[in-house]
């Protein structure tokens, strides 16, 4: 069963996550993620229902090439992090 919904709120030092991070979502996403943005020190991703290109590419914008750290570990996050050659900490691999 795929999430409805999606959101993104401060928590603490982080910006956490819930719900389907996916393309018809990160529109209101990054509106959320630009509000709590300043200051963050990680993205909470432990509350991550499900997780598509769209959703990645957001995740890796806000993470400004692995400049923040990253918990929690979504459905597909592996393995769109492999196909895009991100890192674990959505930073880009020098080819």
């Amino acid at each position: 069963m795929r999430a409805t919904t999606a959101s993104v709120r401060r928590q603490g030092d982080a910006l956490a996550f819930a719900g389907a991070v996916v393309a018809a979502h990160v529109p209101a996403l990054w509106s959320q993620a630009q509000a709590g943005r300043a200051g963050a020190a990680r993205l909470d991703l432990s509350d991550v229902s499900a997780l598509d290109s769209a959703g990645l590419a957001l995740l890796a914008e806000l993470a400004g090439d692995g400049a923040l750290a990253v918990a929690g570990t979504p459905p597909g996050l592996a393995e769109l992090c492999r196909a895009y050659r991100l890192t674990p900490a959505l930073g880009f691999v020098s080819a």
